[in-house]
């Protein structure tokens, strides 16, 4: 393989567990100073964000391009497009009318307390800007033999942002973010946009990524190699069947070398 390419949110930097932290870190606080529930805010934040963000004024240009209600939770949507100006003049509306339905079914009302769980809540995830630990050690291996993309879905500025923020930015000779080109994996198009920057073909790529839907069948349905980084220990769907999985990235010079591509070794 001449080149890998990789996802970014929960294969090289952390995700969902970053999420989950900060929300963590802001309901302690809203137990601390309005006593509410801190669990039950936990619980009723991210499904009042997902309806206010369904009924949002771009939510189908949202979804074209992956882009979910947690990251508008403290995207700062700098894009130049009119859809990103656009969610960026609805974001704080969004963000308040959130915390706020959620801290109404507590018996919290107003919009003081929910702005300010609001921006507390942008601060807390921002701060959690993390690379997995492997992520650094695989990709400066790998970057040696192979030429290496990033496919990411998402707003361009917090995909960049993440980028910048844990030095991961260095190793990529292509970075392709959704939001540039109008469409997320398991689109075609995002696939072959990043093959097309590299300069080679399909069959010359492999992807990797933790998600099977969008990572996996995304590039098999191309007739690209793909590498599953299984992580949590989940079940393998049919569709993914002869498809290489990895419990974690340090395995991954290995495994590109079984599949016929110069690697190296990981001390």
């Amino acid at each position: 393989m001449r080149a890998i390419l990789f996802d970014l949110d929960d294969t090289l930097v952390v995700g969902k567990s970053a999420a989950v932290a900060a929300l963590e870190a802001v309901t302690a606080v809203a137990e601390r100073d309005a006593g509410v529930d801190g669990a039950q805010l936990q619980i009723a934040l991210p499904i009042q964000a997902d309806k206010i963000w369904s009924a949002g004024p771009e939510h189908s240009y949202c979804a074209q391009i992956g882009l979910s209600p947690w990251e508008g939770l403290w995207c700062n949507f700098e894009g130049p497009d009119s859809a990103s100006r656009h969610l960026g003049e609805w974001a704080p509306t969004y963000r308040r009318e959130a915390w706020a339905e959620a801290l109404a079914l507590q018996g919290v009302v107003g919009h003081v307390f929910a702005d300010r769980l609001a921006g507390l809540y942008a601060k807390e995830r921002r701060a959690r800007h993390q690379a997995f630990d492997d992520a650094h050690l695989v990709l400066a291996t790998l970057r040696k033999r192979h030429v290496l993309g990033l496919v990411t879905n998402g707003a361009a500025c917090l995909q960049r942002e993440k980028l910048e923020a844990t030095e991961l930015g260095q190793y990529f000779q292509t970075v392709v973010v959704s939001a540039d080109i109008g469409v997320a994996k398991p689109d075609p198009a995002i696939f072959r946009c990043a093959v097309s920057d590299l300069g080679i073909g399909l069959s010359d790529a492999v992807m990797v990524g933790d998600n099977q839907w969008r990572d996996v069948e995304g590039a098999t349905a191309l007739g690209m190699a793909a590498v599953w980084l299984n992580r949590r220990g989940e079940a393998k769907r049919a569709a993914g069947r002869g498809v290489l999985e990895i419990p974690g990235l340090s395995r991954l010079p290995t495994v590109i070398k079984e599949m016929g591509g110069p690697s190296g070794n990981i001390a």
